[in-house]
């Protein structure tokens, strides 16, 4: 039961560097249809991008509260910590990745996540008091707790590259 063939007409498709223009499909897109010659000069898109970001390094931040990341008290807290050196590595614990995260609440409130290099560490005990006293001692916070973790263990990767590049790491 073979259906008789209809006779249909195939036509080979185009080589690439042949123009075929036909009713059904729009021309071909080329590269040189794109270039505008009017378009502007490399000085010109220089200038153009140099405004752009004049403009952009000019724009005040939107007002973020005082205890909100990029916040006055917050960055206060932050720089206070930055503070505090491990005896044992001459870098601030805040570079050194120790410092997990800085909450300020609305009532001023800070609660500090950290860790230290290992559980034995030699200031196991007088380290998370210091940074509790240093972070209650910046203007304008109420009171400050330290809650310190171990999961995720610290490791080498936490450190900023300022630290990196202080140890000879970079």
């Amino acid at each position: 039961m073979n259906k008789p063939q209809e006779d249909k007409e195939f036509v080979a498709a185009p080589a690439p560097n042949e123009d075929v223009v036909s009713p059904d499909k729009p021309p071909r897109a080329r590269v040189e249809d794109a270039i505008d010659p009017d378009a502007e000069t490399p000085a010109e898109k220089l200038e153009r991008k140099r405004d752009y970001l004049e403009g952009f390094l000019q724009k005040k931040p939107e007002s973020v509260a005082a205890g909100d990341p990029g916040g006055e008290l917050h960055d206060a807290v932050i720089s206070a910590l930055k503070e505090i050196y491990d005896p044992e590595i001459p870098v601030n614990i805040y570079d050194l990745g120790l410092i997990y995260g800085v909450e300020v609440d609305a009532d001023s409130d800070v609660i500090v996540s950290m860790t230290l290099t290992t559980p034995n560490c030699p200031v196991a005990e007088s380290m998370p008091s210091e940074v509790e006293l240093r972070a209650g001692s910046v203007p304008g916070v109420r009171d400050a707790e330290v809650v310190l973790v171990w999961d995720p263990p610290w490791d080498p990767g936490k450190m900023s590259d300022e630290a990196r590049l202080e140890l000879g790491m970079l």
